[in-house]
C-alpha cells in the first residue's frame, strides 16, 4: 500500500502545484481520464474542474466531434502524429517527446480564440509513460497582431506595386516628355539659328542699295581711268607709229622737227607720270571691291556650324563697319578709340553680328543732324575684353529702356524694324558668357559696353546693368 500512498501525496502536490499555476493546464492517465484540470484552465475554458475531471471530456471546449487531443495520442503511443493533424503539429523544439500546435477555436470565448497547445509525456521512475500533460496559451492577441501586420502588409504590396505601376507609367510619360522637350529643344535652337540668319537677311536687305553703290563708286573710278588709260594708250601708239616711220629718214630735218611737236602735244613725260599712278588708283579701287564684297559674302554666310576659334577683335569690327559704311556715313562721323586686345576665343561671325547690330542702331538713333559715332575697345581685367559703340543720338527713354533687349521690340516706324537686332545681340553676348551694359540719357545719346571672356568657357547668365 504504500506506493499508493505515495502516489496518492504526489497527485496531491501535483494539484496543488497546478492549481497555482497561471497556464492552463490539464492532465490525463493512460487511460485518457482527466486526472488534473486547474483553475487556470477553468477560466480559459470555462469548464469546471468538478465538470471534466474523472471523464474522457477533455476534447469537449474544442471540438463539436469528439476526437484526440496531443495527449491522448502520447499516451496512446501514436508515433504518425503529424499524420493526424497535418501541417498544424510539430515536434517542440524544447522539450524531449513533446509536441506542439496553434489553432483557432470559434467556441471558446465570444468570438473565439487562438491556442497555442504543448502535450509532453509523464513517466514514473522507471521511465514507464504514466499519462500525459497538455499546457494551453491564449496566443489570439498576437495572431490578431499577426493578422493585422499580414494585412497590412499585403495592403502594402498592394499599395507598393500599385505605386510601383504608377511610377512607371509616369516614368514612360516623363520619358515622353523629355524626347518631346529634346525635339522642341532642337526646333527651337534651328529657329533661333533661322532666325539669327532671317536677321542677317534683314540688316543685308537694308544695306544692299549703299552696298552696291559703294561698289559702284570705286567701279565707276576704275572705268574712268581704264578709258582715260586707253586714250593714253592710243597716243604712245600713235607717238610709236612716228617714229617707226622715221626710222629711215630720222636725220631729215622736216622729221625730227615733226616729232618733236608731237611729243609736246602729246605731253610724253606726263604720261610716264600719270599712266602708273592711274594704274595704282584703279588697283586700289579693285582691292576695296574685293574687300567690300568678301566681308559681305563672310557676314552673310551660314554660321550653324561654326567652331570656336581664336579671333582679332579689331580685325571684326573693321570688317563690319567696311559693310555697313554707306548707312553710317551718311549720318555720323566714324571715331575710332582701339585699345591694345589679346585675341579672344568665340565665334566670329556672330561677334560681327553683333557689332553691326550696335553700329546701325547707332546710326538710327541720330537725328537730321550730323552726329558721331564711337568705337571703342579695351581690357577690363586678366580675363576679359570689351568694346563700346557710343552714339550722339536722341537717347532710350526710360520706360523703354526694360525692354530693348525683349524679342520683337522696336521703337522704330512701322516697315523699319524688326526688334531683333538688339535681342538677337543679348543672346549672342549671353552665349559668349558676357554680358552689356547699357548707359543712355535722353537727348544725350547711349553707350553700350559688351564685356568678353578672353577665353570660353561654360556660359553663365548674362546681365544687363542700366545706368541713367
Amino acid at each position: 500500500m504504500k506506493p499508493n500512498v505515495q502516489i496518492a501525496g504526489a497527485e496531491v502536490a501535483l494539484s496543488e502545484f497546478f492549481d497555482g499555476h497561471p497556464v492552463a493546464t490539464f492532465a490525463i492517465n493512460t487511460r485518457h481520464i482527466i486526472i488534473h484540470w486547474n483553475r487556470a484552465c477553468e477560466q480559459l475554458l470555462g469548464w469546471s474542474r468538478a465538470d471534466m475531471i474523472g471523464t474522457q471530456n477533455h476534447w469537449l471546449p474544442f471540438y463539436a466531434k469528439q476526437r484526440p487531443l496531443l495527449s491522448d495520442l502520447i499516451v496512446a503511443g501514436e508515433q504518425d502524429i503529424a499524420g493526424h493533424y497535418p501541417g498544424q503539429h510539430q515536434r517542440s523544439p524544447l522539450i524531449p517527446d513533446a509536441w506542439e500546435a496553434e489553432d483557432f477555436f470559434p467556441n471558446i470565448g465570444a468570438s473565439g480564440h487562438w491556442l497555442h497547445f504543448t502535450a509532453a509525456p509523464l513517466h514514473d521512475r522507471e521511465g514507464k509513460v504514466v499519462g500525459a500533460i497538455e499546457t494551453l496559451r491564449d496566443v489570439t492577441e498576437r495572431r490578431v497582431a499577426e493578422n493585422a501586420l499580414r494585412k497590412a502588409h499585403d495592403n502594402l504590396e498592394h499599395v507598393v506595386e500599385k505605386r510601383t505601376a504608377q511610377l512607371a507609367d509616369a516614368n514612360e510619360r516623363l520619358a515622353d516628355d523629355i524626347r518631346q522637350l529634346t525635339e522642341l529643344n532642337d526646333q527651337l535652337s534651328m529657329a533661333q539659328q533661322q532666325l539669327v540668319q532671317a536677321e542677317k537677311m534683314a540688316s543685308i536687305g537694308q544695306l544692299a542699295a549703299g552696298v552696291a553703290h559703294e561698289i559702284n563708286n570705286p567701279i565707276g573710278y576704275i572705268f574712268s581711268n581704264v578709258g582715260t588709260l586707253q586714250g593714253y594708250l592710243e597716243q604712245l601708239f600713235e607717238m610709236l607709229a612716228a617714229y617707226q616711220q622715221a626710222e629711215a629718214s630720222i636725220g631729215a630735218p622736216g622729221v625730227a622737227q615733226r616729232l618733236g611737236a608731237m611729243r609736246e602735244r602729246i605731253d610724253l613725260d606726263f604720261l610716264r607720270e600719270d599712266i602708273p599712278a592711274l594704274m595704282r588708283e584703279s588697283r586700289e579701287g579693285i582691292v576695296r571691291v574685293r574687300h567690300i564684297v568678301q566681308d559681305l559674302k563672310d557676314f552673310s554666310r551660314l554660321d550653324a556650324g561654326q567652331d570656336w576659334s581664336m579671333a582679332d577683335l579689331h580685325q571684326a569690327i573693321d570688317s563690319t563697319l567696311n559693310i555697313v559704311s554707306n548707312e553710317v556715313k551718311y549720318r555720323a562721323d566714324l571715331v575710332k578709340q582701339y585699345g591694345d586686345l589679346p585675341e579672344i576665343e568665340c565665334l566670329p561671325l556672330q561677334i560681327n553680328q553683333v557689332v553691326l547690330n550696335l553700329v546701325i542702331n547707332a546710326a538710327h538713333a541720330i537725328g537730321p543732324e550730323r552726329g558721331e559715332i564711337t568705337l571703342r575697345t579695351g581690357v577690363a581685367d586678366q580675363h576679359t575684353v570689351w568694346l563700346e559703340v557710343e552714339d550722339s543720338g536722341s537717347g532710350i527713354a526710360p520706360e523703354a529702356l526694360s525692354r530693348i533687349f525683349d524679342p520683337f521690340f522696336t521703337t522704330k516706324a512701322v516697315g523699319q524694324g524688326t526688334g531683333l537686332g538688339l535681342s538677337l545681340t543679348y543672346g549672342i553676348v549671353q552665349k559668349h558668357g558676357g554680358r552689356i551694359e547699357v548707359d543712355t540719357e535722353v537727348g544725350r545719346g547711349t553707350r553700350f559696353r559688351v564685356l568678353l571672356p578672353i577665353r570660353h568657357t561654360e556660359p553663365a547668365e548674362a546681365g544687363v546693368k542700366e545706368h541713367s
